[in-house]
């Protein structure tokens, strides 16, 4: 059974920093892409990132380009999304998933992050 465990979540200020890890379990890890993707309130789900099994490609939306950085641990199973340079549109759930930009992937429970002042 796959599974997915987000966290690193929390609330920060404008400008701050975020470090969000995935636990995953289930699956060879190392064999797939991962993704992260978002839902703010009252939104649809948004593809966020994703990175190749073998560490050599990352990929962004342009909306986080530049602030965000996808990185993989393959010997923890671990997926991380750094954040940085926080805008309150940011604020949303955030979900690790399997695969590469596919919303109906399995993905984990989610991390809420909240930018406020």
């Amino acid at each position: 059974e796959v599974q997915l465990v987000e966290s690193g979540g929390g609330l920060v200020q404008p400008g701050g920093s975020l470090r969000l890890s995935c636990v995953a379990s289930g699956f060879n890890f190392s064999s797939y892409y991962m993704s992260w993707f978002r839902q703010a309130p009252g939104k649809e789900l948004e593809w966020v990132s994703s990175m190749s099994a073998a560490l050599a490609h990352t990929y962004y939306h342009d909306s986080v380009k530049g602030r965000f950085t996808i990185s993989r641990d393959n010997a923890k199973n671990t997926l991380y999304l750094q954040l940085d340079s926080l805008k309150t549109e940011d604020t949303a759930i955030y979900y690790c998933a399997r695969d590469y930009r596919n919303p109906n992937a399995p993905r984990g429970q989610g991390t809420q992050v909240t930018v406020a002042a």
